[in-house]
């Protein structure tokens, strides 16, 4: 029987929010897992703002017929979705810029 994942792992799944650590690989453990932790919940609350902005605007748009909470609601929605792109991005975007400057 072949098996379509036979060489990846755990990690290559799981390691999605770890950045790519590239010319800052110098950086002792404690501190790599340390950033690793921080973007973790970093992005955790982006999530919570993106679904609280959710459940304001659905609540906002039908129950109560309030226009301004909808439309509230929809800017938390964007801002929490920037935030985890944002995030997410971060050890990318300090690779393009440290390559840059080198």
């Amino acid at each position: 029987m072949f098996l379509a994942a036979g060489k990846g792992d755990i990690n290559t799944i799981i390691g999605g929010i770890a950045p790519n650590w590239g010319p800052f690989g110098s950086l002792g453990n404690e501190a790599r897992v340390m950033i690793e932790v921080i973007m973790a919940v970093a992005i955790l609350l982006c999530l919570a703002i993106a679904i609280w902005g959710a459940a304001k605007q659905r609540i906002g748009a039908t129950a109560l017929r309030d226009t301004f909470s909808a439309e509230q609601g929809k800017g938390l929605i964007v801002a929490g979705l920037t935030g985890v792109f944002i995030i997410g991005s971060l050890g990318t975007l300090f690779t393009i810029v440290y390559g840059m400057a080198v």
